[in-house]
């Protein structure tokens, strides 16, 4: 996979709402790459396609619908984009992530070595990029850091089985067609955010499908953020909740350690459910905001 042939192999999925200058960004990474994917899938959730799309590379994009109280179904989404790709190895990158010029052909080759899913290494950016930056990888090092939660899954060999499950996250994986098939593609159990991704991994375990961390890098651009998400408080209650159910135990307890703190929820890593006293004030919410780069 060397040079700048495109793996016949490899789809690029993505999913997008209300981030159109990240998936330019995200499109213009990918065209830069070497090797390149064969195509790119976009999902818009709840919103048109984004126009003049400059590619290299042929996109598709489709349009899923959004229900009425505004809950993404990332879920449903993704599993849209998997679907309509025409690949037999796809490569899911979160809209706000910019692959590095090596990313396709280090993630799939990594993919391919495991039998199983490998996760691609995100850096984050302190500060937005200014209009018209271009994808330097040597510029977007500079000015991104790693997640601190992250350091030292990969091993400088390259991808790795880890027993790690919990520690998949869907900002950007390589899996081959026939193990996400396998896996019986993501629940869409949960909808909006928070555990989709972790049970997609509990269930490739479940199922057999090795996980490993590679070094491929990814940057992801920076947005706002709140600490915790109280944005989010409904889904995740809501999600911890199918999760817990499904499996047993709980996802996200930091978050939900922080809802007991704040005393929106009454719970604890021993509890059977999650009982919610109220929902954060729109003040409380605001004082959560956070500028950091994760």
């Amino acid at each position: 996979m060397q040079g700048d042939a495109t793996p016949d192999g490899v789809s690029l999925l993505v999913i997008v709402r209300g981030r159109e200058q990240h998936l330019r960004r995200l499109i213009d990474g990918a065209n830069r790459a070497a090797p390149r994917p064969r195509e790119i899938v976009v999902v818009h959730m709840g919103e048109a396609d984004t126009e003049d799309l400059r590619s290299r590379i042929p996109i598709r994009q489709f349009r899923i619908e959004v229900p009425g109280t505004g809950t993404l179904p990332l879920a449903r989404a993704r599993n849209l984009a998997a679907h309509h790709a025409e690949g037999s190895r796809y490569v899911f990158l979160d809209v706000d992530c910019i692959p590095a010029r090596d990313l396709f052909g280090i993630l799939a080759e990594d993919s391919e070595r495991l039998g199983g899913i490998a996760m691609a290494e995100p850096r984050y950016l302190r500060a937005p990029l200014p209009p018209g930056t271009p994808a330097d990888d040597g510029a977007l090092t500079r000015d991104s850091v790693p997640h601190a939660a992250r350091a030292g899954l990969h091993a400088s060999e390259g991808a790795l089985p880890s027993e790690r499950y919990e520690m998949f996250w869907t900002l950007g994986f390589a899996v081959d067609a026939a193990d996400f098939g396998r896996i019986g593609g993501f629940d869409e159990s949960f909808t909006g955010y928070g555990a989709e991704d972790t049970d997609f991994a509990f269930t490739a375990r479940e199922r057999g499908v090795p996980l490993g961390f590679s070094g491929a890098t990814m940057f992801h651009q920076h947005h706002g953020s709140y600490r915790p998400p109280l944005n989010h408080f409904a889904d995740i209650v809501a999600n911890a909740t199918v999760f817990h159910g499904k499996w047993g135990t709980w996802p996200m307890e930091g978050w939900l350690g922080a809802f007991t703190r704040l005393g929106l929820v009454d719970w604890s890593p021993s509890s059977s459910a999650i009982r919610v006293l109220r929902a954060p004030t729109a003040m409380e919410t605001e004082a959560a905001a956070h500028a950091g780069a994760y």
